[in-house]
């Protein structure tokens, strides 16, 4: 299952990568009835309507028709026809700009230069990579040992060409990864998505034989989770037809399907109920041994984990809902615990990550098991962890940087050692395999380019060894990195990066782009979102600007309780961080509104959307990629049914109450003067689905706001989805609105 916005990293084929509308003429407005009564109605309220209202201030607001509904569906062709006008009158004014040609060209070569490091999968003592150039705009699915992965240029093995499968199908085939039978990894589960999508068909494929499975196991697209069981069984939760998924379109039904049988005859193990989020089930492997586990996944946040034993039955393993299986080892399960548990004899605290011997489940005592693997302080946080053959990787944050300790089990529980690596930067291991002593850790800032290092897991004795470093892509000997804390309204110390000159002026007129994500337990840290970015470098840094990253709450950055501040009825306490870093970044000269961009996707989309509905003042450019932005209807949006946890549903009377106080598309008034906002969405988003950002923009077009709008064709909801041509393009439209509303001498006219 995917984290809203961001992929649960649990094989290679959730590897991370961070991805002018101007008011339309009559004649336009006039096709289409509900949008010029909109027009209509707004011009009459902006005449009245002569300052900004401040939103403490405004109205208690109800939820009008919604004349809009006909741009929800995907594909509808009116709604795509109106997609279509809109990318190009955005196309006519920031791909005209003098500065798109050569910000393209530029940007075109940061992400196909081959200087890049390759981000590893330990496999069988093999190192694989899925890679994109200029040449391979799709990508190669490739591989090399890891002894040859450490020399400057690789021999690097083609398993898969993907452009060549996509022109020889004629399909528009994107990755999503490769899931391989250990211990010989030599037959694997490919996921291939038609444009970018979640949904995605699933093959067989042959890595010896460098070729697909004939009459192997061959899934029809749909948004599936499968594993292996053994050489012969898989595990599949997919779409099996009518009442087979949740009320989120996710499966709920699992089944183990045999080798040389249709899927038709797949036996049931396990069928969900239709409220829950997603249903599915995975296999651990370790030297000498398996366990296949399934988990009814009731919400976003809470689960039942069932044990399959020999004889095929689900046993309950005994762990609160609220615990995250975050893997296994050796036979034991590893749970992270979102919430305090009381057993038996001890009580566990919130935060901690647990072990628990899988052959002692069933018993009455059970808890006398239990043991203690990591727990961190209120300046700490568990944001991962990694198998390989003897230790196990956990990698920690304290106060946002990053550390990996490495523990190893005994007959008195777990012993910790701090892997030692640079300090003042990111560090989270990258590869390991259950099967192989061998793990890499990577270690990147800001400033600092990836490197990658090798340990063989001999701490403290032993010591990483470098084996590969990126080139530096951007000069950063002018740039410095500071840690400062902003306070929130309510007292708490929202801490900040920020990225700027060494000699910057504060005289409030640093071009600053702040960027937050703020949610679903999810801290900012490289997993996620990439420190080091040539393309940040070299097109904002490089041109005098300043980054401002805030670790705002609803985040994981302090461990559950960070997350929680800002659960359901809570929800403003994120904007409100988010606001007061940007009124700080202010305040201390470093910019002003003038010079304030806030950049957000997928969440952090629904966050600045509410930063700019808020607080309008405060910035000159938003860009709001994949939002999230009507929160009376964002159940009925794509996979939003799943996210209630996080967000409330709003057919409770309590919620909907607070999701209004907030919710951008409701907010949104005629007669406010709104920065000149940017949203970017995807045309195959099957996730959040463009609905949002359309209906957003149709509205305040009506309004007579100027926007830019722009809906990519391909590429799904992660930007790293789509070809690097397509990437290229929407980021360097997104930087060339950046230069016009932030750096340039007047922002572009209104």
């Amino acid at each position: 299952m995917r984290f809203f916005g961001l992929p649960i990293l649990n094989s290679d084929k959730d590897l991370p990568l961070m991805k002018e509308f101007r008011r339309a003429a009559l004649a336009f407005v006039l096709t289409f009835p509900a949008l010029a009564q909109a027009q209509t109605a707004a011009k009459a309220a902006a005449s009245a309507a002569k300052t900004a209202t401040p939103f403490a201030a405004a109205p208690k607001i109800s939820v009008p028709p919604d004349p809009y509904l006909w741009l929800e569906p995907l594909h509808s062709p009116r709604a795509l026809a109106w997609v279509k006008e809109q990318n190009r009158k955005t196309l006519a004014v920031l791909a005209r700009d003098p500065r798109y040609g050569p910000l393209k060209k530029d940007i075109g070569r940061i992400l196909k230069s081959k200087s890049r490091l390759p981000e590893p999968v330990l496999r069988g003592g093999w190192v694989y990579n899925f890679w994109q150039d200029g040449a391979h705009v799709h990508g190669l699915w490739r591989r090399v040992s890891l002894a040859d992965y450490a020399k400057p240029n690789p021999p690097w093995q083609t398993v898969l060409d993907l452009d060549a499968l996509a022109a020889k199908e004629k399909q528009n085939w994107f990755w999503q990864g490769a899931d391989c039978l250990p211990p010989k990894n030599d037959r694997c589960l490919l996921s291939l998505s038609r444009g970018g999508t979640d949904a995605s068909v699933v093959r067989e494929f042959d890595v010896t034989a460098k070729s697909f499975v004939k009459g192997g196991f061959d899934l029809p697209q749909a948004k599936s989770d499968v594993d292996w069981v053994d050489r012969n069984h898989l595990l599949v939760a997919t779409d099996f037809g009518p009442g087979s998924l949740t009320a989120s379109g996710y499966p709920r039904e699992v089944k183990i399907w045999t080798r040389g049988t249709p899927l038709s005859q797949a036996r049931l193990i396990f069928s969900g109920k239709p409220g829950d989020v997603e249903d599915s089930a995975q296999t651990f492997f370790w030297p000498g041994g398996r366990a296949s586990i399934v988990t009814r996944g009731m919400t976003f946040f809470t689960s039942r984990e069932y044990l399959i034993n020999p004889q095929g039955k689900l046993v309950r393993i005994p762990l609160p809902p609220s615990a995250e299986v975050e893997g296994a080892f050796h036979g034991q399960i590893l749970a992270l615990l979102q919430s305090a548990w009381k057993t038996h004899g001890h009580l566990w605290e919130r935060g901690a990550l647990i072990s628990l011997p899988l052959d002692q489940i069933t018993a009455p005592d059970f808890d006398k098991y239990i043991r203690l693997v990591y727990l961190p302080d209120r300046a700490s946080a568990f944001s991962g962890l990694n198998v390989a053959k003897d230790v196990l990787y956990v990698d920690a944050l304290h106060d946002v940087s990053g550390r990996v300790i490495a523990m190893r089990l005994g007959a008195n529980g777990w012993t910790p050692a701090i892997v030692p690596l640079p300090d003042e930067g990111s560090t989270s291991v990258e590869a390991s395999d259950p099967f192989e002593t061998q793990a890499l850790i990577s270690y990147e800032s800001f400033l600092v380019p990836p490197t990658l290092y090798e340990v063989d897991g001999d701490i403290p004795n032993g010591k990483p060894r470098e084996i590969k470093r990126q080139p530096a892509i951007f000069d950063a000997s002018r740039l410095t990195v500071d840690q400062h804390w902003a306070k929130s309204p309510d007292g708490t110390m929202i801490p900040y990066f920020l990225v700027h000159p060494k000699n910057m002026k504060r005289d409030g007129e640093n071009p600053t782009l702040l960027y937050a994500y703020g949610g679903f337990d999810l801290p900012m840290v490289p997993a996620y979102m990439p420190y080091y970015s040539p393309v940040i470098g070299n097109e904002w840094f490089a041109k005098g600007g300043v980054f401002a990253m805030a670790n705002i709450r609803g985040g994981g950055e302090f461990g559950p309780r960070w997350h929680e501040a800002a659960l359901k009825t809570h929800r403003q306490k994120a904007y409100d961080d988010f606001i007061a870093v940007a009124e700080r970044l202010i305040g201390t000269g470093v910019t002003s509104p003038r010079r304030l961009g806030i950049m957000g996707r997928s969440n952090g989309g629904l966050l600045v959307g509410v930063a700019f509905t808020e607080r309008p003042d405060l910035f000159n450019a938003v860009i709001c990629e994949v939002p999230l932005l009507d929160m009376m209807r964002y159940t009925r949006i794509g996979a939003g049914a799943s996210w209630e946890a996080e967000y409330g549903n709003p057919a409770d009377p309590k919620m909907a109450a607070a999701l209004l106080r907030y919710s951008p598309y409701q907010n949104v008034r005629p007669g406010v003067h709104y920065p000149k906002v940017f949203f970017v969405t995807s045309s195959d988003d099957d996730r959040v689905e463009p609905a949002h950002a359309r209906k957003m923009a149709a509205k305040m077009e009506a309004m007579g706001d100027p926007l830019y709008f722009y809906e990519s064709p391909e590429g799904g909801h992660e930007r790293g989805e789509a070809s690097l041509n397509g990437t290229t393009k929407t980021m360097a439209l997104e930087y060339t609105y950046l230069y016009r509303r932030l750096m340039s001498a007047a922002a572009d006219s209104r």
